[in-house]
């Protein structure tokens, strides 16, 4: 089968999604002919998306979130009004999206999360069928449990699924756990994609904590809890513009430019992982077995909903900011030695075959 990707470039998780997903159905002999990324002037497509993707990548415009001032959360309602006024750009974009489809004439295109698919297919219907994949979708499920309150966040989430699943054949939702699929509702439960990457390590306990920060206003919370635990080694990655690869911001404090394979070399050893409560990093930790510190961005209802689901599903903690010192506390009490989550992943790649190509 001929595949074709849309991918939202909002954040590394889709992409490094659509990058297992790419290898899964090349090695069993289909073919991807084309993925089409979302960018915007706020965030950067990392380099390791362009190597590791291995076929022919096109751009357009999309929506993103805007950073508050503190560059720590975004803002919703600034967001949605700068998105409005940018909308006749979108429409270039859906325009762009819907040639590229007609163009490359795939028997199916999966969409990784990308609204402005879902608005392609609404207004001009394609005719390659297409499939939506996302932990997002899990919320569509009758068992997925919400935070309390949080119902106009809850509400608005939900619409931008539904958005972006307009006129799909089938919803696969990415879960921590094992549920039940929901075909009245198009929705199958699958586990997360990992990359043959993580899938292949063979992790150890090294003496630093690893972190990621979607946003960089998160940097001051660290370097200020590093200075009083100099002792302590911290290795942490952001996608800041224009900074440097590697920073060393104090002795023992570290900020990388985020890199796929250095990020990985990096959690392998880790002691622990502290990271705002993005879908995919928070799954490689928990396949390696490391204790994790989740810190939703401020503003980020998804990864609120993220951090809740992973820890019921016993990958760590939760806190409102970078509070290494109860992420240092937990380590004695984590479980290292449960699989269930291992397994499941494992179980992956069969799944996503027989959905897709059924």
């Amino acid at each position: 089968m001929k595949f074709l990707f849309i991918v939202q470039g909002e954040g590394r998780g889709h992409m490094t999604q659509a990058i297992s997903m790419h290898d899964i159905l090349v090695r069993n002999g289909h073919e991807v002919v084309d993925v089409l990324v979302g960018k915007s002037n706020h965030r950067e497509i990392p380099k390791f998306f362009y190597d590791k993707i291995k076929t022919t990548v096109d751009t357009y415009e999309s929506p993103n979130f805007l950073s508050s001032n503190n560059n720590k959360g975004i803002v919703l309602f600034r967001s949605i009004i700068y998105n409005i006024k940018r909308s006749n750009r979108y429409f270039k974009s859906m325009s762009f999206i819907k040639n590229k489809i007609k163009q490359k004439q795939p028997d199916l295109v999966i969409n990784f999360y990308e609204p402005l698919a879902g608005l392609t297919y609404a207004l001009y219907r394609p005719s390659a069928p297409y499939i939506c994949v996302g932990h997002q979708f899990l919320l569509f499920h009758n068992e997925f449990v919400f935070p309390k309150g949080h119902k106009i966040d809850q509400f608005l989430l939900n619409f931008n699924s539904w958005v972006t699943s307009l006129r799909s054949i089938k919803k696969i939702a990415l879960s921590f756990v094992p549920m039940m699929d929901i075909p009245h509702k198009k929705l199958f439960v699958v586990p997360p994609l990992l990359r043959h990457e993580v899938l292949e390590i063979t992790p150890s306990d090294g003496n630093y904590v690893l972190g990621y920060m979607l946003n960089a206003g998160y940097s001051e919370e660290i370097i200020k809890w590093h200075k009083t635990n100099p002792n302590i080694t911290g290795h942490f990655f952001w996608d800041k513009k224009n900074a440097p690869e590697d920073l060393e911001v104090e002795p023992n404090l570290f900020f990388h430019r985020i890199n796929d394979i250095k990020f990985l070399t990096f959690m392998k050893d880790c002691s622990a992982y502290a990271s705002t409560s993005g879908f995919e990093s928070i799954c490689e930790a928990m396949y390696m077995r490391k204790p994790i510190l989740m810190v939703p961005t401020q503003g980020h209802y998804e990864q609120l909903c993220n951090s809740i689901d992973a820890s019921r599903a016993g990958a760590g903690i939760i806190c409102e900011s970078f509070e290494l010192d109860e992420l240092l506390k937990f380590i004695p009490s984590y479980n290292k030695e449960d699989k269930k989550f291992i397994n499941w992943v494992n179980g992956a790649e069969k799944k996503f075959l027989d959905i897709l190509t059924a």
